[in-house]
């Protein structure tokens, strides 16, 4: 279930329109800002009866910016569009029991290039 919910979250954050570039992994060419689903890890949530999942993903926003609240706007949009992708997917196989936030990091890497990671945790049972 983890490859499916990266797919179905990706492509739900790619159809935002105010969301530039929405890759996995980092992208070779594309101009800032871009947010990318850098790495993910699942256990275990299923019942005896239905197989489930807790999937941990993790997104990086790029940007240049010289004003520490340059990403605030996009950071505040990545999250209200992942906090509102639909419960039902069972078109890829599983159904969204939650979805939060897990924590959130923000650095400055030089030449006014910012990155914010949001870290969410995902639980998911099978449709």
């Amino acid at each position: 279930m983890e490859i499916p919910f990266r797919a179905v979250l990706i492509d739900w954050l790619a159809s935002d329109a105010a969301l530039n570039a929405v890759v996995e992994e980092a992208p070779l060419r594309t101009a800032l800002p871009w947010l990318a689903l850098t790495t993910s890890a699942s256990t275990n949530w299923g019942t005896k009866t239905l197989a489930g999942r807790e999937i941990r993903v993790a997104l990086e926003l790029n940007f240049r910016s010289d004003d520490p609240l340059g990403g605030a706007a996009l950071v505040s949009a990545i999250e209200a569009r992942v906090e509102s992708l639909p419960a039902d997917q069972s078109a890829a196989g599983f159904r969204v029991a939650s979805l939060s936030l897990l924590r959130a990091r923000a650095e400055q890497r030089g030449e006014a290039l910012r990155v914010v990671v949001l870290e969410y945790r995902a639980r998911v049972m099978a449709a």
